[in-house]
């Protein structure tokens, strides 16, 4: 009896995915493959946790994944309160750790 090689759900239909590309969350690179929500390039990257709270700078990060909890919101590209589960990532983006209502930095 051979042994065959253990085979992906990838291998099995035959996908293939594009290229990974680069984005940068509080000055570190990271990458995500296309289609990729924030969220899930940060998961992969390790992150668990991109938002702090308003009273007592709690960490926090995605927690329903669905866009209505709003536990996963980050700063994208300067602009705060995006929620990380919904957005995709794209090349280039700048993502943030926000903290608070994340107009902290803002002129208002």
């Amino acid at each position: 009896m051979s042994i065959q090689p253990e085979r992906t759900p990838a291998d099995l239909v035959g996908a293939a995915t594009d290229s990974a590309f680069e984005f940068t969350f509080d000055g570190r690179t990271l990458t995500a493959l296309p289609g990729q929500s924030i969220a899930a390039a940060l998961w992969s990257a390790g992150i668990l946790s991109w938002r702090t709270t308003r009273v007592g700078g709690r960490p926090r990060g995605a927690f329903c994944g669905i866009g209505q909890c709003y536990d996963c919101l980050a700063t994208v590209n300067g602009r705060p309160n995006r929620r990380a589960c919904l957005v995709t990532a794209r090349p280039g983006d700048a993502i943030t750790t926000q903290e608070g209502h994340g107009h902290a930095g803002l002129d208002t």
